[in-house]
């Protein structure tokens, strides 16, 4: 096809010529024959002039003519009359070629100006998608603004609300360490009631910071093994995991005992992701931490066998105020991210298996590193 469509000007040629061998071998008396010849000849023309414009059918008819000289000479004596009616075919001849080769000419320039009005849609188009996109992702930022700056206000007040009980739940604390001396069975849990107060104290102004625009985190952070806050951190969720018959272990935590991060913010972390994975799990469901150390860091996979989180939500539940729960905040796992790129670590989903699996990365942590900022 490729091969017929690069010769085609020598294949009219070929024609042109073999209608002319016809008019000059057949016989003048066999008048049928030459008219149909001679009607024969126009088809050439035209394609010349579709296909090449009017240069082309104006050669292929000046062709045609010179094919036809043959067929004028049998005519010369039979008159003028005749002779002229066979001449004039030629002068049709010339004007088919050129009417076709300028129409044709016409029409492809204006397929040439419908192609490059096409092009510049295209590019419009292309554009506009662009620049749509563009906005869709400046009202998404505008809507996330706007959140970020009511919970900014809404944390101030709570702040305030929730830093008096807070006080006297630590003062209770430090006159129960009276009675409860170093060794006595019940000191443990007056231990942990003081941590924790202690922790969510941090917490409070943590998030404080976060939406008051203060960038900087807190450097004096306590230094602790990642081995021992997970241990922490399943005592303490010890209760609500029996509470729900959910089974929860841990995989490659004796691997990475000597590994140090910020125990009280990371700690904080991992409460809040197994906190959401108890609300995901059936009874007698299933929460497994998997732990892995590569060079430039720990890995800590937290796997739930709930329903998991569908593919359209995995980056949503990341944002403040988005939750499936009813009675759910949407702001721990807003506040974990937060907290984890603070000390350069990040928190994604991964696939699968079973429900949903969070992939927590921690480097090693010093109070000696530079303070990292946290991303308004």
């Amino acid at each position: 096809m490729e091969l017929l469509k690069k010769n085609r000007y020598p294949i009219l040629v070929i024609v042109v010529v073999t209608i002319g061998l016809l008019h000059f071998f057949t016989p003048g008396y066999l008048i049928f024959y030459h008219d149909t010849y001679r009607r024969l000849s126009y088809f050439p023309i035209a394609l010349g002039g579709i296909w090449f414009g009017v240069k082309g059918g104006l050669s292929l008819a000046a062709l045609t003519s010179i094919a036809f000289i043959p067929h004028l000479l049998i005519f010369i004596g039979r008159g003028p009359e005749t002779y002229l009616s066979e001449l004039t075919e030629i002068i049709l001849y010339l004007a088919a070629g050129l009417l076709i080769g300028m129409i044709a000419g016409k029409e492809s320039k204006l397929r040439e100006k419908y192609r490059n009005m096409s092009e510049r849609l295209k590019k419009s188009y292309r554009r506009l998608h662009n620049e749509t996109e563009l906005l869709l992702e400046v009202e998404e930022q505008l809507r996330l603004s706007q959140k970020l700056s009511t919970l900014g206000q809404v944390s101030a007040s709570l702040a305030h609300e929730i830093k008096n009980p807070l006080g006297s739940i630590k003062g209770a604390a430090e006159i129960l360490l009276d009675d409860y001396p170093a060794g006595h069975p019940k000191r443990e849990f007056v231990d942990i009631i003081n941590t924790e107060t202690k922790r969510l104290d941090h917490s409070v102004n943590e998030v404080l910071n976060i939406f008051r625009g203060n960038q900087n985190i807190d450097s004096n952070v306590k230094e602790e093994s990642l081995a021992k806050v997970i241990t922490r951190v399943a005592g303490l969720m010890g209760g609500k995991l029996n509470t729900k018959k959910v089974n929860f272990s841990t995989r490659g935590i004796e691997h990475v005992g000597d590994f140090q991060i910020a125990g009280e913010k990371i700690s904080q972390i991992f409460i809040n992701i197994i906190l959401n994975a108890l609300d995901a799990v059936d009874k007698g469901g299933s929460i497994e931490m998997r732990i892995h150390k590569e060079p430039e860091g720990v890995y800590v996979e937290i796997e739930d066998s709930g329903p998991g989180i569908p593919a359209l939500d995995r980056e949503k539940v990341f944002e403040p105020f988005f939750t499936g729960k009813e009675d759910g905040t949407g702001l721990g796992l807003f506040i974990s991210r937060k907290i984890a790129e603070g000390y350069s670590g990040r928190i994604t989903i991964k696939e699968s298996g079973k429900g949903t699996c969070f992939e927590v990365f921690l480097p090693e942590y010093s109070n000696e590193q530079s303070i990292h900022k946290i991303e308004e």
